[in-house]
């Protein structure tokens, strides 16, 4: 599969674990060397700053999209390819599903999380079928997937969760997935 751009969701905090600052820039430098827009939420702090960063660094497009009212919260990044500002979270997040033609999950917080799961959902239900890859950097996302796996054994899911997404331990072998 060929994609022309990819939206990320990550955390505007970089978090403990110094891989996934690299992970994140190691993904942003891959996208701009094979011409891969980044489409994620404008800010230039934590993990989303280093995507961004390091994707324009290396001659990448970025577009940005964020609530106004998050400007200052997620200091909006002044040095994007283009910026979408948005009246609020809703609008975002069906904007940075519309503009890529698959998704990454980076860890993250809450924000990242609710970004996930209605992703996943909107897959359950059919709204895209766009593929969402996990980037499970040194284990972060193991609980929640051991959660899911709670969730099916307990009779919740319609289908196989599995097959909604594609979980990838590192930058390089999502890197695989497309050699």
């Amino acid at each position: 599969m060929k994609i022309k751009s990819l939206t990320v969701f990550c955390g505007s905090k970089s978090g403990k674990n110094p891989a996934y600052v690299l992970e994140a820039a190691s993904l942003g430098k891959w996208m701009a060397l094979n011409e891969i827009e980044l489409v994620y939420g404008g800010g230039n702090k934590g993990l989303m700053g280093a995507i961004a960063n390091a994707c324009l660094d290396h001659g990448g497009k970025v577009l940005g999209i964020i609530p106004k009212f998050l400007l200052e919260w997620e200091a909006q990044h002044n040095g994007l390819t283009e910026l979408i500002l948005t009246e609020n979270m809703h609008d975002r997040k069906k904007l940075l599903y519309e503009k890529a033609d698959a998704a990454m999950v980076l860890p993250g917080g809450m924000g990242t999380l609710d970004e996930l799961f209605e992703m996943l959902t909107w897959n359950n239900l059919k709204i895209h079928s766009k593929k969402i890859y996990i980037l499970n950097v040194d284990g972060y996302y193991n609980t929640l997937l051991h959660f899911l796996e709670h969730i099916d054994s307990e009779g919740f899911l319609y289908d196989q969760w599995k097959d909604r997404f594609i979980i990838c331990n590192s930058t390089a072998e999502f890197i695989q997935l497309f050699s």
